[in-house]
């Protein structure tokens, strides 16, 4: 079965960085676009980055364009995010979620997701 982990959250400092995974299994990783979303507490599930399953193509919400990268190794059947100049705002549930051949932000389109990671950006 469709299996998504997500590890790597924890406490920031304003400014500082985190680097989220997604392990991934029981799917073609190589031919699945991927993507990370993020749910602040008492908002709804927002959608923050996608990518394509050859990597070339990455697409990020206004929000964090220019702070976060997403990449993927298909080898190890993980996405990553990479989350730089860290915001209180920034804080929140992340989650990694299988868009098959989606990548954008419409969550609807995405079938399964991981039980996330928590992100806490704070003094």
């Amino acid at each position: 079965q469709v299996q998504l982990v997500e590890s790597g959250g924890g406490l920031a400092h304003p400014g500082g960085s985190l680097r989220l995974s997604c392990a991934t299994s029981g799917f073609d990783f190589s031919g699945t676009a991927m993507s990370w979303a993020r749910q602040a507490p008492g908002k709804g599930l927002e959608w923050v980055s996608g990518i394509y399953s050859d990597g070339r193509y990455t697409f990020y919400a206004d929000s964090v364009k220019g702070r976060f990268t997403i990449s993927r190794d298909n080898e190890k059947k993980t996405v990553y995010l990479q989350m730089n100049n860290l915001k209180p705002e920034d804080t929140a549930l992340y989650y990694c979620g299988q868009g098959g051949n989606y990548a954008g932000p419409d969550i609807s389109e995405y079938k399964y997701w991981g039980q996330g990671t928590q992100v806490t950006v704070s003094s």
